[in-house]
C-alpha cells in the first residue's frame, strides 16, 4: 500500500532531520517531510539575499534537489546539524545565483553611499570597486543574525529611514537605532573574522 505525502509526513513528524534525510535515500518521498520543514525559511533567506524575484523558487528548488542528489555526503558531526548543512548549500546556489544575475545587468541592489561609515576601509571610487565591496556586504550580512543583517540592509542597501523601518518591524525609531548600532558592531566584528 502506497502513503499519500500527507501520510508520510505524518509518519516521520517526529523524526529528526538526520533520520529523515538518511531515509529519504532509499525512499524519495520522504524527502517532502524536509522539504515541509524547510521551504519558507529557505524562501525568505533567498528573498533577504537577492529580493523579491522570481529567481528564489528556482534558488530552492536547486537547492533541495543538491541536498537531495548529495544525501549520503552528509555526516553529523558536533556543531554541524543537518540544519547548518542545509543552508550553506542555500547560501552558495543563492550566492551563485546572484553572480549569474549580476553578470546579466539583472541585479538591482545598490549600494549607499553611507556604508562607507560601515566599512571605512573600503571606499570604492570606480564601479568596479563598488561592485566588490557590494559583494562583500551582502557576504558579511549573510552571516550576521537576522535582526542585524535585516536592518542594515533595510536601511544601506534599500534606503529605507529610521522611521520606515520602525513601523516595518513594529518598533519604536530609538529602538531602530539601537539595533542599528550594535548591528554595526556585528558587522565590524564579522568583517575582522573574514
Amino acid at each position: 500500500m502506497l502513503l499519500s505525502d500527507e501520510d508520510i509526513i505524518t509518519n516521520y513528524k517526529e523524526h529528526k532531520d538526520e533520520e529523515v534525510l538518511a531515509i529519504s535515500v532509499a525512499n524519495p518521498n520522504v524527502f517532502g517531510v524536509l522539504i515541509e520543514r524547510y521551504e519558507e525559511a529557505f524562501l525568505r533567506k533567498a528573498r533577504s539575499i537577492i529580493g523579491h524575484t522570481d529567481d528564489v523558487n528556482d534558488i530552492v528548488q536547486e537547492t533541495f534537489t543538491k541536498i537531495y542528489l548529495n544525501a549520503d555526503k552528509f555526516r553529523p558531526m558536533p556543531g554541524a546539524s543537518f540544519k547548518s548543512w542545509a543552508y550553506r548549500i542555500l547560501l552558495n546556489v543563492t550566492f551563485t545565483w546572484y553572480g549569474k544575475l549580476k553578470k546579466g545587468r539583472e541585479a538591482v541592489m545598490r549600494l549607499d553611499p553611507e556604508l562607507d561609515e560601515v566599512i571605512p576601509d573600503k571606499k570604492a571610487s570606480s564601479e568596479f570597486e563598488r561592485e566588490t565591496t557590494k559583494d562583500y556586504v551582502i557576504s558579511v550580512l549573510v552571516r550576521m543574525p537576522d535582526s542585524f543583517a535585516k536592518v542594515l540592509r533595510s536601511y544601506f542597501i534599500e534606503g529605507k529611514s529610521h522611521k520606515e523601518i520602525a513601523k516595518e518591524e513594529r518598533v519604536s525609531v530609538e529602538a531602530i537605532k539601537t539595533r542599528m548600532c550594535r548591528a554595526k558592531k556585528e558587522f565590524k566584528k564579522i568583517e575582522c573574522n573574514i
